[in-house]
């Protein structure tokens, strides 16, 4: 993996927006040549722009951007500016003449009130600026586009980012928006729920923490959202990409709970690039390579929980929320 991230998925390229001021930003994942695309909807709060395009019987079979913005229904307008940036460059389902329609689903999360204004001043240039910052390596974590606003059960949360290699070479990558109705800290331990799928000590001792968790701030309802994006450069069909979106929403629900609440809108999109095949298994279910997909999805589930965990250690304490790292130690004869 040379970076942990996403962009280790070849073809991925993230970009973010952030405006710290308003407490809010856009991130972007581009694939410029294009990537068969699916979703998967849990929570019931959800804000959301082409989903059902991606559904296996419906027409488009390749989009050329996911958004991810926060704002809340007002970041939609966000995906304006990626469209006309990538309608610039010739990328999208091809039309009439030279002109195409860039396919880009977005899903937005709830970060209004946290900022200067209470709306977010969100506009299609917050689109098009992250697009220009777009680019295949390292990805940036922490307060930064989507989740620059974001909370997570009461803690500063954020973007994080994570990938994993599997034995048969293919790259599974995920990046997330965490801004949790639910806790990533276990608060009979104070320990991170999954702090034990650590690759490669990439958490640090930051990962290995018992801390004092405070009590969730009361007030109005809970706004919230976890929002995520798995890639694979493993070739797949729409009804595929679907399975693996399905199966990465367990990361959501080990390293946050609760997870899916009323007050979530959780979504992970899945994009496939198709650099390399799906092996088959032989058997009964080679055809549809069930066991090869089983295994991508749950590398998805465990780079999302992973990206999840590294979203919350890269956090800074701001608008109020205070970050993981700035939480006091648990004394250890609290510790289990």
């Amino acid at each position: 993996m040379s970076h942990n991230a996403i962009t280790d998925v070849a073809g991925i390229q993230v970009g973010h927006y952030t405006d710290r001021d308003a407490a809010s930003g856009v991130t972007v994942v581009l694939c410029l040549q294009g990537a068969v695309g699916g979703v998967d909807v849990r929570g019931s709060a959800p804000g959301t722009r082409e989903t059902d395009l991606l559904e296996p019987g419906n027409l488009v079979q390749k989009l050329q951007a996911v958004v991810l913005s926060g704002g809340s229904v007002f970041g939609l307008a966000a995906v304006d500016g990626v469209v006309r940036w990538l309608a610039e460059r010739k990328r999208g389902f091809p039309l009439e003449g030279d002109y195409v329609a860039p396919i880009v689903p977005a899903a937005v999360l709830f970060d209004l009130g946290r900022g200067r204004s209470y709306i977010p001043p969100v506009d299609p240039s917050w689109g098009s600026l992250a697009c220009e910052n777009a680019s295949s390596g390292a990805v940036a974590m922490g307060c930064v586009g989507a989740g620059t606003g974001a909370v997570a059960g009461g803690l500063k949360g954020g973007i994080g980012t994570a990938s994993e290699i599997l034995p048969s070479g293919i790259t599974v990558g995920a990046l997330v928006a965490v801004n949790s109705y639910g806790t990533v800290v276990d608060p009979r331990t104070g320990r991170l729920w999954e702090a034990r799928l650590e690759q490669n000590r990439e958490f640090g001792t930051a990962g290995r923490r018992a801390v004092r968790v405070p009590s969730p701030p009361g007030g109005s309802p809970a706004r919230n959202t976890t929002l995520g994006i798995v890639a694979t450069d493993a070739r797949l069909d729409k009804a595929q990409v679907r399975k693996m979106a399905q199966m990465a929403h367990d990361g959501i629900a080990r390293a946050v709970r609760p997870a899916h609440t009323l007050f979530d809108g959780d979504t992970i999109f899945c994009l496939s690039t198709g650099e390399r095949e799906l092996s088959a298994t032989p058997g009964f279910f080679a055809a549809p390579a069930a066991q090869a997909l089983t295994d991508l999805g749950r590398a998805a589930a465990d780079t999302v929980a992973r990206a999840i965990i590294h979203a919350v250690l890269s956090a800074e304490t701001m608008y109020s929320y205070p970050a993981f790292a700035d939480l006091e130690d648990r004394p250890r004869e609290e510790n289990d």
